[in-house]
């Protein structure tokens, strides 16, 4: 049966410690271990980052919302998993979303005056966490260069998998139809009738005030097929 110590050293920050090492980190650190009921808030956009909170069972949906609160998007995101590591340092050490559990869900946190005083020892700790935030920046700066070209489907399908934390697994765009048609520089009745034609290949699901995409893989098979 695997035990609490295998879980954590799962997670994408201790992998490649030696049992030795993490046995001494865990005699040091103060673990602060939280049980969160389904529709709990877990972290709250907008709250300071004084932690490196993992997620370590469970599913937690990630809610985002535009600065101007146009549009907002949903995704879930499954154990184990590192809540914003990147805004522990920079200019702004905020949370940009809010963490609300999807189903029950176990977290895990660990102060960042112990990251910086005691983890940052640990050279293979350091390679892991400048990983984490590197290959963010890579993927970022991937999806910033796209051509996506003229077609609307292609421009509407960028949009919403370009603010998506990871391209796969299910996500949600709550949207009004005529603020999405000022973003993709085109008229009410032609993205609803784009949107439309995405919905009879199974790419999105149309609701009220809210585009659901069952699966964001599909939909950037079906982007890259676009921009052929």
């Amino acid at each position: 049966m695997e035990t609490m110590f295998d879980t954590l050293l799962q997670l994408p920050l201790f992998q490649g410690l030696c049992h030795e090492d993490f046995t001494s980190i865990l005699d040091k650190v103060k673990l602060h271990f939280i049980k969160h009921k389904v529709g709990e808030t877990i972290i709250e956009s907008g709250s300071p980052c004084k932690q490196l909170c993992f997620l370590l069972k469970g599913e937690v949906s990630i809610v985002t919302n535009s600065k101007e609160n146009i549009y907002t998007v949903i995704e879930q995101m499954e154990a184990p998993y590192l809540l914003e590591p990147q805004s522990l340092f920079g200019m702004n050490t905020h949370y940009t979303s809010t963490y609300v559990a999807h189903t029950e869900a176990h977290t895990v946190s660990i102060s960042k005056a112990f990251v910086v005083k005691e983890l940052f020892n640990y050279e293979i700790f350091r390679l892991n966490y400048m990983n984490i935030i590197s290959s963010r920046t890579q993927m970022l700066h991937n999806r910033l260069w796209a051509v996506c070209g003229d077609n609307l489907e292609a421009r509407i399908a960028y949009f919403i998998l370009s603010h998506a934390e990871r391209l796969s697994g299910e996500k949600a765009l709550k949207i009004k139809m005529e603020d999405l048609a000022q973003i993709v520089n085109d008229t009410r009745t032609g993205v609803s009738k784009t949107l439309n034609n995405m919905q009879a290949k199974g790419l999105v699901e149309l609701h009220r005030g809210e585009i659901v995409i069952p699966d964001a893989k599909k939909l950037s098979e079906n982007l890259y097929q676009l921009s052929l």
